[in-house]
C-alpha cells in the first residue's frame, strides 16, 4: 500500500532498531508524529535535517509529538548500512561524505557528532532486488511523482518508464520506507497527525515543519 497525503497513514518499514522502544505509526495514536527519514552517508542530512529533528523533539516533547528516525539505503549501500546506524547511535561516529563535509565545517570533536540523536532509531526494511522488474511495480513508482503520467504522450510516457526501469535495475536493494513513501531522496520528512492520517512528506529543507507542527496541535 502506497501512502497518499490526507488518507491513513500505513505503517512504515522498519527491520531493527538501533535505539529506544520498537514503535510504528500505528502504536502512536493521539500523537503528531514526525519521522525523519535520513542516511547514514548523507552530509546535508547531518548538517540540517537531524540538528532540526532534534530542536523539534526537545521543543515539543512534552506537548504530544512523537520524533523518530529512520536510516534507508537507495545508494552507497556499502556505506548506508545497519552497522554503520549502529556506530552512528552508539558512538556518535559518522562516516564517508557525511564525515568528510561535517569536518571541513567544523562540526566534529575527534571525528564524533558533538551531541547525541535523542529519539528512537531504526533502519528501514531493504529487500534484496532481482532481476524481474514488473510493469505494475513501475507504475506504482511512477503514480506519485506524475499523476497525470496517463494522459502524456506515448514517447514521453516510454521514455518515463524506460528511465525508472534502468533506475530500478542499478539498486541492488529495496528499501520499504522510502518507496511506500515516495520518496524523492534524503533528508525526507514524513508528517502524521493524531488521528494517523497523512499530512505532509517533504524532501530537503524542511524549515515549515515547525509551524505544521503547530498547527496540527491545535487541531481537535
Amino acid at each position: 500500500m502506497s501512502a497518499v497525503v490526507g488518507q491513513k497513514v500505513p505503517n512504515f518499514g522498519v527491520s531493527e532498531w538501533v535505539q529506544g522502544a520498537p514503535t510504528n505509526f500505528d502504536q502512536e495514536k493521539d500523537h503528531v508524529v514526525l519521522l525523519e527519514v535520513f542516511q547514514v552517508n548523507c552530509p546535508g542530512c547531518f548538517m540540517h535535517a537531524i540538528p532540526e529533528a532534534i530542536g523539534i523533539y526537545n521543543k515539543y516533547k512534552d506537548e504530544g509529538v512523537r520524533v523518530l528516525g529512520i536510516a534507508t539505503a537507495f545508494e552507497d549501500f556499502d556505506k548506508n548500512t545497519l552497522d554503520n546506524l549502529k556506530m552512528l547511535a552508539e558512538t556518535g561516529e559518522v562516516i564517508g561524505e557525511t564525515k568528510g563535509a561535517l569536518s571541513m565545517n567544523g562540526q566534529l570533536q575527534e571525528g564524533k557528532l558533538p551531541y547525541k540523536i535523542p529519539f528512537p532509531l531504526g533502519m528501514d526494511n531493504l529487500t534484496k532486488t532481482t532481476g524481474d522488474i514488473s510493469q505494475e511495480k513501475i507504475m506504482e513508482f511512477i503514480y506519485p511523482q506524475i499523476p497525470e503520467f496517463d494522459s502524456q504522450p506515448e514517447d514521453y510516457r516510454n521514455q518515463i518508464i524506460q528511465r525508472v526501469k534502468g533506475y530500478m535495475k542499478s539498486k541492488e536493494y529495496s528499501a520499504e520506507t522510502f518507496e511506500k513513501f515516495a520518496l524523492q531522496g534524503t533528508p525526507s520528512t514524513i508528517l502524521v497527525d493524531r488521528k494517523g492520517i497523512l499530512r505532509d512528506v517533504s524532501f530537503g529543507q524542511a524549515g515549515h515543519v515547525d509551524s505544521m507542527i503547530q498547527k496540527l496541535l491545535k487541531e481537535d
